[in-house]
C-alpha cells in the first residue's frame, strides 16, 4: 500500500485470534515482498491485511511477529528512516536505542526479542504500522527529504 492511495495505513491492526494456514501465508508473501523491495521490515498493513503481523530482517535473518507488544523501551537514536509505502521520502526519526518485543512466532509459542540500534528502530517502526502510525508523524521537524 502506498501511502495516500488507501486509508489502511491510517487503520489499528486486529490481533491474530488463531494462527491458521493463512497466517503463514501472509508471512512466507510478506518475507518475499520485503526483499524483494529490498526492506528491512513490513507489516501486514502495508500489504492491505488489517492483522498484527511483522516481518524484519536487519541482516541478521528473517524475523516473524505476530501480535507484537513493546514491553521495554530505553535509551535513545537519532536516525533516518524511510518506508516501503512513502517511496522516495526518508527523514530523521528519534526511536528508543533499545526494545524488548512479546510476541508469538509462526508456530504459536511465546517469544521474546532484544533490539538495539537498526534492529529497535525497524521493531519501532513496524509495530507504529500495526496502530496507524507512519514515521512522517515522527519525523524531526526540518529533516524531510523528499527523492
Amino acid at each position: 500500500m502506498i501511502y495516500g492511495k488507501d486509508d489502511v495505513l491510517r487503520k489499528k491492526a486486529k490481533p491474530v485470534a488463531k494462527i491458521d494456514e493463512r497466517i503463514l501465508e501472509l508471512l512466507d508473501d510478506m518475507a518475499e515482498t520485503m526483499r524483494h523491495a529490498d526492506g528491512v521490515g513490513l507489516a501486514a498493513p502495508q500489504v492491505g491485511i488489517l492483522r498484527r503481523v511483522v516481518v524484519i530482517d536487519v541482516g541478521e535473518g528473517l524475523i516473524e511477529l505476530i501480535n507484537p507488544e513493546i514491553v521495554e523501551a530505553s535509551g535513545q537514536q537519532r536516525g533516518a528512516e524511510g518506508c516501503l509505502s512513502i517511496p522516495g521520502v526518508r527523514g530523521e526519526v528519534i526511536r528508543p536505542e533499545r526494545v524488548k518485543v512479546k510476541a508469538l512466532n509462526r508456530k504459536g509459542e511465546s517469544i521474546e526479542i532484544t533490539g538495539t540500534g537498526l534492529l529497535a528502530r525497524a521493531l519501532c517502526h513496524e509495530i507504529d504500522h500495526l496502530d496507524g502510525i507512519l514515521f512522517i508523524d515522527k519525523v524531526v521537524p526540518g529533516t524531510l527529504v523528499e527523492g
